[in-house]
C-alpha cells in the first residue's frame, strides 16, 4: 500500500476492525517513512460485474466510477461521505442480492436516482440531467416541475 502523503510503499497496520456491516475491513495505517497515518478498507473481491452501457458495450463495474457520480451530483449540498459511502454499499447489495453477473448501466442509474430522490431534490436533479441527458430546456423544466408537484408545500415561519 503506498502512502497518499509522500508515496512510500512501506506501512504498518495500527488498527483493524470489521466495517461496513461486516462487508468490509477498515484498517488504520502509518506511513514507515514520513509518520502520517491513513486509512484503508479492504473488501472480498466478488465475481466480476459487468456493466452493460447503452450502446450494448460491456466494461467491468467500477465502484469509484459509481462513487464518482454521486459526489459530483451532491457537490456543495449537506450530504456526507458516509451517506455517499451509504448509497454506493445499498446499490452494491441490490446487484448482488440479483445475482446477477451483467447489469445494465440503465438499472444502476435508476437505483441512485431513487436514493438521491429520496436524500437530496438538488442533487437528484444534478444526477437526472447528466444520466437521462436531457435534450433541451424543456425537459429538464418539465422535471423540476414533477419534482415540485411531487414535494411537500413549504410552510413558511416553520
Amino acid at each position: 500500500m503506498r502512502c497518499p502523503f509522500c508515496s512510500h510503499g512501506e506501512d504498518k497496520v495500527v488498527d483493524s476492525r470489521s466495517s461496513k456491516e461486516g462487508q468490509a475491513v477498515r484498517r488504520r495505517r502509518e506511513c514507515l517513512r514520513c509518520g502520517q497515518r491513513f486509512t484503508t478498507y479492504e473488501y472480498i473481491e466478488n465475481v466480476a460485474l459487468t456493466i452493460i452501457k447503452s450502446d450494448q458495450r460491456r466494461e467491468p463495474y467500477d465502484r469509484q466510477k459509481l462513487m464518482q457520480g454521486i459526489i459530483a451530483a451532491c457537490k456543495k449540498r449537506p450530504v456526507s461521505m458516509k451517506k455517499i459511502e451509504s448509497i454506493v454499499d445499498k446499490i452494491e447489495n441490490q446487484i448482488e442480492k440479483s445475482g446477477k453477473m451483467e447489469v445494465p448501466s440503465y438499472d444502476i442509474g435508476q437505483f441512485v436516482m431513487a436514493e438521491l430522490y429520496a436524500l437530496d431534490e438538488v442533487a437528484y436533479v444534478r444526477f437526472a440531467s447528466v444520466y437521462r441527458k436531457f435534450k433541451d430546456i424543456c425537459e429538464f423544466i418539465s422535471e423540476v416541475k414533477d419534482l415540485e408537484s411531487k414535494a411537500e408545500p413549504v410552510v413558511k415561519g416553520k
